[in-house]
């Protein structure tokens, strides 16, 4: 990192002169998350990246990291002293953490920042990254259709961002497909991960009769609630949501949403030590690795597995797009026509639901 970068950031802050790093030191790598590191979920996963960047490159790199950093004025604050700290590369893993990010990037034009989920690029030092969840929820929605008994699917969302709607459209779209009487109950928590939250969401859910749970929230409390449903003579069947959560298999969790972030962040930080990083905007899926769908178990029925496995399969191949028309948005008018496919521009602004899911969308 160039001495005149890091002067210029810690005085336009107020901060003391930081400590310089060695030029023959590793390259320093940071992360931010927005949950702790044992969440089970999406923010174990990517340190399960961060491991692996230390795996790949040894003694070639340092990782740092700070957990449970919170979405504002907090996020600045903590990414802010990552920079004066001497990383050389940030990840910062939480679509709340746009503003933040460029607003430090702005300050540190030679330490580069990746976004995860974001869209703002500011500054030629920042990119973005995302995954195409979508792909997996059409998936676990097919599953889900199969399962359901009482025709009730219910979903957990985080935040009404295009991210979260596509999940909730795509889940229910493809449970539709399998069972035409099928209905989508969406509960928003307001939180990535508030495990009292989730739960609570969860019961209710189950108290309203619904049987099948997906969820767009970090923690397992999902599905301990469900799992305590069941031993209590329901019949409720979750899925495992950014990483596997394996210790509820064979059920209630029948299957799981996995985000492989290793090979990215192993990519990116490469283009670091060779010098070849450059801004980029990266929407991966189940071609790249970064969507996987874990381990179907024998919970469930045989066809329904069949069908997850041809579907995993088509996606993955690129023959078939979870947002294939006909579908019309939820007052009716057309959206796309037979045959036609979502482009992504209109994917990444998703904010409206699908035909036959009720409700609003919050603001």
């Amino acid at each position: 990192m160039k001495l005149t970068t890091l002067l210029a950031g810690a005085m336009a802050l107020g901060l003391s002169t930081p400590v310089l790093a060695d030029a023959h030191d590793p390259v320093k790598v940071g992360f931010i998350y927005v949950g702790p590191i044992g969440d089970g979920g999406w923010t174990y996963q990517h340190d399960q990246g961060r491991l692996a960047v230390e795996a790949e490159y040894g003694d070639k790199v340092e990782t740092v990291f700070q957990e449970s950093v919170p979405e504002g004025a907090d996020a600045e604050r903590a990414i802010t002293q990552m920079a004066l700290g001497g990383a050389d590369i940030i990840f910062t893993t939480s679509f709340g953490y746009g503003e933040a990010t460029n607003a430090v990037a702005a300050k540190f034009p030679d330490v580069k920042f990746e976004h995860a989920t974001g869209f703002m690029r500011e500054y030629p030092n920042v990119s973005t990254y995302d995954a195409r969840f979508y792909e997996g929820r059409a998936v676990t929605g097919t599953l889900a259709g199969y399962l359901t008994e009482t025709n009730k699917i219910g979903y957990i969302g985080s935040f009404p961002i295009p991210e979260v709607i596509q999940g909730i459209n795509a889940s229910y779209l493809h449970a539709k497909k399998i069972n035409p009487d099928v209905e989508m109950v969406v509960t928003w928590a307001y939180t990535w991960f508030d495990p009292a939250k989730e739960a609570d969401a969860a019961r209710a859910m189950i108290d309203q009769g619904v049987d099948v749970i997906l969820q767009h929230t970090d923690s397992t409390a999902p599905q301990a609630a469900a799992q305590e449903a069941n031993e209590n003579g329901g019949r409720v069947f979750t899925f495992g949501q950014a990483s596997d959560m394996a210790q509820f298999k064979p059920s209630p969790r029948v299957a799981s949403i996995i985000d492989d972030w290793a090979p990215y962040y192993i990519e990116r930080v490469g283009a670091v030590i060779d010098g070849t990083w450059e801004q980029q905007a990266s929407w991966g899926g189940m071609p790249e690795g970064e969507v996987v769908i874990g381990e179907i178990t024998d919970a469930v029925p045989a066809e329904a597995k069949a069908a997850a496995e041809e579907m995993i399969a088509a996606i993955t191949a690129g023959e078939y797009h979870p947002f294939t028309g006909p579908i019309n948005k939820q007052d009716g008018t057309p959206w796309l026509a037979d045959g036609e496919v979502a482009d992504d521009g209109t994917l990444a602004g998703m904010d409206f639901y699908v035909e036959g899911i009720s409700g609003d969308i919050p603001n």
